[in-house]
């Protein structure tokens, strides 16, 4: 069974940056669209940015330059470089595969991130 592991996460001051790191060893990312999501508290999981299999980028807004999802199929990883951090993107983050590579496979524990002064 698949079995994401997500790291990196933290607590930074706001304006300052995390790199997430996501690896599941044995899954053939090439043939998946991955995504990065996050829940913050008391709120749904929401799909923060997504990298196609031809390496296609998208983001929802609040991130967009901000935020930049990347991958590495050869070590199999997917990394999501977070600049001016800012409260708002406090969460917890998870990668998963996303549309059109969907439904999502089970969560793994995902990387908790605190933006706070």
């Amino acid at each position: 069974q698949v079995q994401f592991v997500e790291s990196g996460g933290g607590l930074v001051q706001p304006g300052g940056s995390l790199r997430l790191s996501c690896a599941a060893p044995g899954m053939d990312f090439s043939i998946l669209t991955m995504g990065w999501y996050r829940q913050a508290p008391g709120k749904e999981r929401e799909l923060v940015a997504r990298i196609l299999t031809d390496e296609r980028t998208n983001y929802i807004d609040s991130v967009k330059d901000r935020f930049t999802i990347t991958r590495d199929n050869g070590r199999r990883t997917v990394h999501l470089q977070m600049n001016s951090l800012k409260p708002d993107d406090t969460a917890v983050y998870y990668c998963n595969r996303a549309p059109p590579s969907h439904p999502p496979l089970p969560w793994g524990q995902g990387t908790q991130v605190t933006v706070s002064s």
